[in-house]
């Protein structure tokens, strides 16, 4: 069982993307095209103040006719944030993803420090992995060891 820390070590960067609840959408949309994400974390200086996605600018700004340069992110961020522990386990977190239909989720350690940001993609990725790695196990076992 694979738990939140082994998969922030495993990611290729561990950058954590941020943006102020006061900078525009378009700038938060730049930013992630830039970056190749998703999501953004709304921060004021270290405390998580929201969320902001792809989705919440398709349902927020593009179908209410709002322009993302006139619209500032703490309009359209998800306020109430939900985030994991680095001690959890990558089922927990897929349980939290699933169950809440979200597609990121921040890490914060027990002193309420932001260590990083886990996908869904991060959580398939691992799974594969564990997957694959339990394959190829049987078929050394059933092949003998050969």
């Amino acid at each position: 069982m694979t738990i939140v820390s082994d998969i922030l070590k495993s990611k290729s960067s561990n950058a954590i993307h941020r943006i102020a609840p006061g900078d525009s959408v378009l700038d938060a949309l730049k930013l992630m095209a830039e970056k190749g994400i998703g999501a953004l974390l709304v921060m004021e200086g270290q405390d998580i103040v929201g969320i902001v996605t792809e989705r919440d600018y398709a349902r927020k700004i593009a179908l209410l006719g709002r322009t993302s340069a006139a619209t500032l992110v703490r309009d359209v961020m998800t306020r109430d944030v939900l985030y994991v522990r680095p001690s959890q386990s990558s089922e927990e977190c897929m349980a939290i993803m699933t169950g809440n239909r979200l597609r990121h989720l921040p890490v914060v350690d027990d002193a309420g420090q932001l260590q990083g940001l886990i996908s869904i993609g991060d959580l398939v990725k691992d799974i594969i992995s564990a997957q694959k790695f339990i394959i190829d196990q049987l078929q050394h076992y059933i092949s003998g060891g050969r």
